[in-house]
């Protein structure tokens, strides 16, 4: 004899019931994006019957105020946006800061050169020059500035960028080199004045920092590209006694992120150290984070610990793609299937091998980006905007993946399926919205939700099965229903009306 299983019986009682009383319908906008085509499509044809689980939104419990979401303003990016026609490099700036786009609010650029960059560069070229008379931003002119001016005319809203550099001038750091090594104590001041000067420049051509990190990557990258190695009290030192005190004292009030590097056990040992105590904590606005310890963990206790260290300072990340990677050009499935290895695939010790399996890329995005969120995270930053069919350029041949591939010698683009993915985030959820809370009875489905400062609700139902999925949605006293296809991510727009008045 069949099991009668009461749930099911309710939820779809519930909805028979709710269709003969519109007064309690919640109506809600859907967007889709899934592998079997959909791009940030418009959902509108639900059917009622089989619904297989409950969502229920709780805009009561408030958890982070969210910074922003977007991706990085690099010399690689912008090298190929000089290379398009005008009419292609409008449309790429358009689909990620205009209003039919992904609308970013949360950029990242690089402070002197990175691995992303078309050669090795610093502003401060002139050995010995302590006072940094010869500082100069010359090399971003061409390429960089407008590109950030450009999606500046574009953002209605405008956007936050965060700043990081990969090193000190190599005459500044005890080996003499690009790669690896330590700033020399006799430069930290100079390294101090280097920070607030680059402000300064950038201020002059009418472009705001917003926040900085002290160094991307301080635990090194086994000296492949541009890095700087600190120890975390090196870091949380130079900051409590040079960083800090030099941006205050001219003026300059920007956020000082610390860390910038790998979740996990490292990031716990850093923010004990950063936020230690109030002296230590003082110059610190709060912790910066990268996705590469792990293709599907986002460390969940290691964020959890990093908010707890310092639950009213912020928690960005900042830096995440397709690493070790050639882009696949305009072959949306393999964005949908685990073929994607990194580079621990390869490189990983022994004892972290299981923490790198092959992995889809969609499916990455939107795990981390809803686990990140759902564990305090309140930004989330991708690397790349724009590169090319090789996944550079990249004077050191690291390629990656970016979410807009082009073909500068055909004048071609391609969205990836991650450009869709990541506006599922960015276009929806806005600066000053807060996570809330929810409850779901289906485990296989992962979901965050935000309320916006208009009032509006954002819902992001992410569907990593290969069969499609159906639940019933409520806000207070008001349902639907809803039904997300196979492999699929959702976002789900509750309008003013709707949320606020849910009685």
């Amino acid at each position: 004899m069949k099991k009668f299983n009461i749930f099911n019986f309710s939820i779809t009682l519930a909805i028979l019931l709710n269709a003969c009383n519109v007064d309690n319908k919640l109506e809600v906008e859907v967007f889709e994006t899934s592998a079997n085509g959909n791009r940030l499509s418009k959902i509108s044809n639900f059917s009622s019957p089989g619904i297989e689980s409950k969502i229920e939104i709780l805009p009561d419990q408030k958890f982070q105020t969210i910074t922003g979401f977007g991706g990085s303003f690099t010399e690689a990016s912008a090298y190929l946006l000089n290379n398009l026609s005008k009419e292609n490099r409008e449309k790429i700036i358009e689909a990620y800061f205009g209003d039919e786009g992904a609308r970013y609010s949360l950029t990242r650029t690089h402070i002197n050169s990175c691995d992303f960059s078309l050669s090795n560069y610093s502003y401060a070229p002139v050995e010995g020059d302590m006072e940094l008379n010869h500082f100069s931003i010359e090399e971003d002119r061409d390429d960089i500035i407008p590109f950030i001016k450009e999606a500046m005319a574009a953002s209605r809203d405008g956007f936050k960028i965060l700043a990081s550099p990969w090193t000190a001038p190599p005459w500044m750091k005890d080996n003499k080199d690009w790669r690896g090594g330590k700033l020399l104590p006799e430069y930290y001041d100079t390294w101090a004045l280097f920070f607030s000067k680059y402000i300064d420049a950038y201020k002059l051509e009418d472009i705001d920092i917003w926040g900085l990190t002290v160094e991307n990557e301080p635990l090194g990258n086994n000296n492949n590209w541009e890095s700087m190695h600190y120890t975390p009290q090196e870091m949380t030192d130079f900051v409590k006694y040079h960083l800090g005190p030099k941006l205050e004292e001219d003026g300059h009030q920007v956020k000082i992120l610390g860390y910038d590097q790998n979740r996990g056990e490292e990031l716990q040992e850093w923010v004990k150290v950063m936020f230690q105590d109030e002296a230590a904590s003082k110059y610190f606005d709060g912790t910066a984070v990268h996705w590469y310890a792990s293709t599907y963990d986002w460390f969940p206790e290691s964020l959890q610990f990093a908010h707890n260290a310092a639950p009213t300072k912020h928690l960005i990340q900042s830096e995440a793609c397709v690493d070790a990677e050639v882009p696949v050009w305009k072959d949306d499935a393999w964005y949908w299937k685990k073929e994607a290895t990194d580079w621990g695939w390869d490189w990983a010790p022994e004892h972290e091998k299981h923490l790198h399996p092959k992995y889809a890329p969609v499916n990455r995005y939107a795990r981390d980006i809803i686990g990140c969120l759902n564990n305090w995270v309140d930004g989330w930053i991708d690397w790349n905007m724009v590169l090319d069919t090789q996944g550079g350029p990249n004077w050191f041949k690291n390629w990656c993946v970016a979410p807009v591939i082009v073909d500068i010698e055909k004048d071609e683009v391609y969205f990836t399926p991650i450009y869709y993915a990541l506006a599922h985030f960015s276009k929806y959820i806005r600066p000053g919205a807060v996570r809330i809370g929810f409850e779901k009875t289906d485990d296989s489905l992962m979901i965050t939700a935000a309320k916006n400062p208009n009032g509006e609700i954002i819902v992001v139902v992410f569907n990593e099965e290969n069969e499609p999925k159906s639940a019933m949605l409520q806000l207070g006293e008001k349902i639907t229903n809803i039904n997300i296809s196979a492999q699929a991510l959702q976002t789900l727009v509750i309008s003013v009306d709707e949320s606020t008045n849910t009685n």
